[in-house]
């Protein structure tokens, strides 16, 4: 896996044979970047299923001002520490948390989101729950993104305060990102 654009590009990211993790593929994580990259610039990212830490420091590469990049394994945020080290990365922070407590921090803390990747578990349904603690907690910013990936459309539950800016179909995996629109 490489980073794609911007300041770390063409660097290679560590993280693509984390057992239960799917890296999202380079054509993919192009196609996304590509969709939201006028809406990246100065916002704060939370990658909530990191893996490796890729998603979120593509964003930081192409003009994010912070990431937070959680997962509750040990080997992942292993990983992700090792990408950030390796590629010098700034602005980035590692969470080793469940995704339910990484939210009930995040609210602790005072601290809401631009931009908020999903990209859970496939055999879990993790996207419809994730959304509805993101909205409880209010960690969406107004007009804020979240960029959900599934192996399947009808796993991407959400409430009518989201509109569907795109959904698109890469080979058996579907990228639908969500606006915040009240």
């Amino acid at each position: 896996m490489r980073v794609i654009s911007g300041l770390y590009k063409g660097r290679n990211i560590l993280g693509y044979d984390i057992d239960g993790t799917r890296p999202t593929m380079e054509r993919v994580k192009e196609s996304l970047f590509a969709i939201i990259q006028n809406e990246i610039k100065d916002t704060i990212v939370l990658d909530l299923f990191s893996g490796s830490g890729n998603l979120g420091i593509e964003a930081l590469s192409q003009g994010a001002k912070e990431a937070y990049l959680v997962d509750k394994s040990d080997k992942a945020c292993y990983t992700i520490k090792k990408n950030i080290e390796n590629l010098s990365v700034l602005n980035s922070y590692v969470v080793h948390m469940d995704y339910k407590k990484a939210l009930s921090y995040f609210k602790e803390e005072n601290k809401k989101f631009d931009l908020i990747f999903l990209d859970p578990p496939y055999q879990t349904d993790y996207i419809e729950k994730s959304i509805e603690y993101i909205d409880q907690l209010n960690l969406l910013k107004e007009n804020g993104l979240i960029i959900c990936e599934s192996d399947d459309i009808n796993k991407i539950i959400y409430k009518e305060k989201y509109i569907v800016k795109t959904s698109k179909k890469y080979g058996d995996k579907w990228v639908v990102i969500l606006k915040k629109i009240c």
